[in-house]
């Protein structure tokens, strides 16, 4: 597996450990050789990661729609609206 990633170095295997026990990170470019290694969408792969940056996203758009904007902007407070409501749901 580490090969397929790329991963060097000597502790190759305890960094793919670590990505799959979901301890560390994983690098924008080590996730998606995952996603063509498995064929499933990061946010499938690296689920619970997922869940809370969207949650992270919906809440600060949430904010972004209480900031006052002259004039205010009826499509811009629509897409945050739609943004903050869109993972408010699947989050607990």
């Amino acid at each position: 597996m580490a090969f397929l990633l790329g991963v060097k170095g000597m502790d190759r295997g305890g960094k793919v450990s670590r990505d799959e026990n979901y301890s560390r990170i994983p690098t924008l470019q080590t996730a998606l050789a995952y996603e063509a290694i498995y064929g499933k969408p990061v946010r499938e792969l690296f689920a619970g990661f997922y869940e809370q940056i969207a949650h992270d996203v919906s809440r600060r758009a949430k904010l972004l729609t209480y900031r006052k904007h002259e004039p205010p902007d009826p499509k811009r407070s629509q897409a945050l609206s739609g943004l903050a409501l869109r993972y408010q749901k699947s989050v607990v």
